[in-house]
């Protein structure tokens, strides 16, 4: 398969078999020629996995990779089924590799789905235990997830299988709401195009529905209606760091570092502070706080978090204010390149750096977004058919002047319906110039 969500933590480039210079059909094929035959994976075969889970008692553990996604072989270098931290853990699981998000039941698996990985660790009744995988970069991995943080969040995932059932009514917010159609398929975007399950037979990359292209479909699906974005969909998952919480990669959910003056850091986090509970969901890693981020409101509230602070457990209120979710950063994401076809016009922009201010004469408190790419085919050229080029300088907005980050510009541009044109006001070799902007389906 091509790019998915959710991703494979624990199989090395060597374990897969997966060689540089295949056509990517081959590394799918020779994945399925290494799994197919290995004792402890259950290759894409969900049901089998559960009824498994069910059978033996143990609990699941279902990991979906991407074949045959580079930034992923990079991560796999370090997770690899054979580490002795993580292997005598796997084993105490039903361990389920899946390639294919085709049929894949929406109602349980939810999750970022511009993730290059995720993994969840499950009761064969279906309850969730936790998430694990996040990224908040384009190709590093390094401070989001490492093999320590792996193996303690398997071994929280078995704690809590020690406790079920008794606390199967304190996992029940780990599951979320009914989602607009049951499997990715049946999106209008992908209806028709893909069928329920990968044809492993032939034109098995073609067959694949992406893990990216389970959110373009639900954004596509609010453009369609001519809706306005929610924020949880233009702002999916926010990273903690959006809140000012660095957490350790090497743990569960303990704070590294915080950011000073952030929301975390007003509500009285400090380094060192493992976060055990969040809205009273235990928390196995960083995947963990996102999904409960993702589920808090946008227009203001409040989140609570339980924390051991050396030998005390201390309650601590965040404070989140009404757009707090757009603090985060999506530019790395897949799925702002379908925005950028919205709102931009194709046009890829990045903040000026001081130095490049200064050369240009903009000040440090004005807006300055420089078009570092700018479409050249189908609808992502719509800026450059109105007349934009590389290096022009956004310094206004559709009357906007204080939209400081490409992503801040994105969510302004949302809010104006398809078809509409705003005006833009650029820099181009020095000179001001206004010019429409057509907003797009």
């Amino acid at each position: 398969m091509v790019r998915i969500g959710l991703l494979g933590l624990v199989l090395s480039v060597m374990a897969t078999g997966v060689v540089f210079g295949q056509t990517r059909e081959q590394k799918v094929l020779a994945d399925r020629k290494k799994f197919e035959g290995d004792t402890l994976w259950i290759y894409n075969d969900l049901p089998s996995a559960f009824a498994e889970a069910k059978k033996s008692g143990k609990p699941l553990l279902a990991v979906l990779r991407c074949i045959p996604c580079e930034e992923c072989v990079k991560l796999d270098d370090d997770l690899v089924n054979q580490d002795k931290r993580v292997r005598p853990l796997l084993e105490k699981f039903v361990c389920v590799r899946v390639v294919s998000t085709n049929g894949l039941d929406l109602s349980l698996f939810q999750f970022d789905y511009d993730q290059s990985f995720a993994a969840f660790l499950l009761n064969g009744d279906g309850a969730i235990y936790g998430r694990f995988g996040t990224r908040s970069h384009q190709t590093s991995w390094s401070d989001d997830v490492s093999i320590e943080g792996l193996a303690k969040a398997l071994a929280g995932g078995l704690e809590l299988h020690e406790q079920y059932p008794k606390n199967k009514a304190a996992l029940s917010g780990k599951r979320g709401p009914a989602p607009d159609f049951a499997s990715p398929e049946l999106y209008p975007a992908l209806k028709g195009k893909y069928t329920s399950k990968l044809n492993t037979e032939a034109k098995v990359v073609q067959s694949c529905i992406h893990c990216h292209q389970i959110g373009d479909a639900q954004r596509d699906l609010h453009r369609g209606k001519k809706e306005p974005f929610p924020e949880q969909l233009l702002f999916p998952y926010p990273h903690p760091k959006a809140i000012g919480l660095i957490l350790d990669p090497k743990e569960r959910a303990t704070v590294l570092q915080l950011e000073k003056g952030s929301l975390a850091d007003k509500a009285g986090f400090q380094n060192g502070d493992r976060i055990q509970k969040l809205q009273g969901q235990s928390l196995l890693s960083i995947a963990d706080v996102q999904w409960v981020l993702h589920q808090t409101s946008s227009q203001g509230t409040t989140v609570k978090a339980e924390v051991q602070r050396g030998e005390r457990t201390k309650e601590i209120t965040i404070e989140l204010p009404k757009g707090w979710r757009q603090r985060d950063d999506i530019s790395w994401r897949a799925s702002t390149w379908g925005l950028r076809r919205m709102a931009t016009g194709g046009m890829l922009l990045e903040s000026l750096t001081a130095e490049e201010r200064a050369k240009a004469g903009i000040a440090e408190s004005a807006m300055a977004l420089r078009a570092k790419h700018v479409g050249q085919y189908g609808p992502h050229a719509a800026a450059q058919n109105a007349g934009f080029k590389k290096d022009d300088i956004v310094i206004s907005f559709d009357g906007r002047s204080d939209l400081m980050r490409e992503a801040d510009l994105i969510a302004h541009a949302l809010t104006r319906r398809p078809g509409e044109r705003v005006n833009v006001t650029l820099l181009r070799d020095g000179k001001k110039l206004n010019l429409p902007l057509p907003m797009q389906p």
